[in-house]
């Protein structure tokens, strides 16, 4: 018997990711692991349980056209009551984690370390109590120890690794930053609550261009670490923008895995006037119309709100809509907003 890992996407930005035997079917799956589904018949005849696949294989069993149309299911709809998958899955479920019964899932953890990459970022590597599968550019919940409070981080490291990697930029008197800084030690307890997040890697069907400002790295650390265990056929052009060149951190890691992917483009532009650098200025005074494949791309963007706000008033401007445009934003309190 073969098991799938089926991610299941609450409109509310919680991800539960459930297994399934490659002969159940997805809803008796998520009831079997405590994750109320929406559901009335179970016979494929009310379309109560319809929801979205964004990725897999999978086969849909009996259902009446009242429930869901041909044309419906050879858009990826499917009645999770009649969905046995053959494959990894990605469903997008039009309810909230609430209604269906479950919540983000928290798991301990310990610090293993922090480095010090640059004056304006960290380095957080921690050993979780079990490995946390979500999809890469997801964020979870993090504990700081010592407070009471929590931050919010995209994961910089691949989806179930034993150790779950963390990019954080230093904000001076930040409560995440200071613990850092200064009282963080190999050992802390801390809680990942999570995944979470809108923000994540669909399947590369067409040209990737990939913008990153600052730590808004880190969810593209994640997805190529992915990328190169599955590789791509289309390919990706990463714009890594910063203000100085020692911001530029985790570059080698950047090289090493766009060289093992093969069609990966890096390119770094720094803010700072006074720095020497091939690209200079911000994102928006590079980026054209071919780098958007005259639309033929998607685009995934994480930075701060000022950046996200330019990009979308720059494709205005081109003149050039691509196909998709995910963002994510990232606020200086240290807090995330996706969208």
């Amino acid at each position: 018997m073969t098991t799938y890992n089926i991610a299941l996407n609450f409109e509310d930005g919680v991800t539960r990711v459930i297994q399934c035997d490659d002969d159940e079917k997805v809803t008796d799956a998520a009831f079997r692991q405590k994750i109320n589904l929406p559901m009335d018949c179970r016979d494929g005849v009310c379309g109560t349980c319809k929801c979205f696949a964004e990725k897999g294989e999978y086969e849909l069993e009996f259902y009446m056209d009242e429930s869901m149309s041909d044309e419906e299911a050879e858009q990826g709809y499917v009645l999770t009551c009649q969905m046995v998958p053959e494959s990894d899955c990605v469903l997008r479920v039009p309810a909230s984690s609430a209604v269906c019964k479950t919540a983000p899932e928290a798991v301990e953890g310990e610090v293993l370390g922090v480095d010090q990459l640059s004056e304006t970022s960290f380095g957080l590597r921690i050993k979780p109590a079990k490995p946390i599968n979500f999809l890469p550019g997801q964020y979870v919940n993090v504990t700081v120890p010592g407070t009471g409070t929590h931050r919010s981080y995209s994961f910089s490291s691949a989806p179930g690794a034993e150790e779950a990697t963390f990019l954080i930029r230093n904000l001076p008197g930040g409560v995440m930053s200071s613990y850092l800084d200064n009282r963080a030690q190999p050992g802390d307890a801390v809680t990942l609550t999570g995944p979470m997040g809108a923000f994540y890697l669909r399947p590369i069907e067409r040209a990737q261009l990939w913008l990153a400002g600052g730590t808004g790295l880190a969810p593209f650390l994640s997805m190529l670490e992915q990328v190169a265990e599955t590789g791509s056929e289309y390919p990706i052009t990463l714009f890594y923008a910063v203000t100085r060149a020692a911001d530029l951190v985790e570059l080698e890691r950047v090289q090493r895995l766009a060289e093992k992917i093969g069609n990966v483009t890096v390119i770094t532009i720094l803010a700072a006037a006074e720095e020497d650098h091939a690209r200079k200025g911000f994102v928006t005074d590079h980026l054209t119309a071919e780098d958007l494949v005259d639309g033929a791309c998607d685009v995934y963007l994480c930075g701060p709100p000022p950046m996200v706000d330019a990009v979308r008033a720059h494709f205005g401007k081109l003149g050039t809509e691509p196909a998709n445009f995910y963002y994510e934003k990232f606020n200086p309190t240290e807090e995330k907003a996706a969208a």
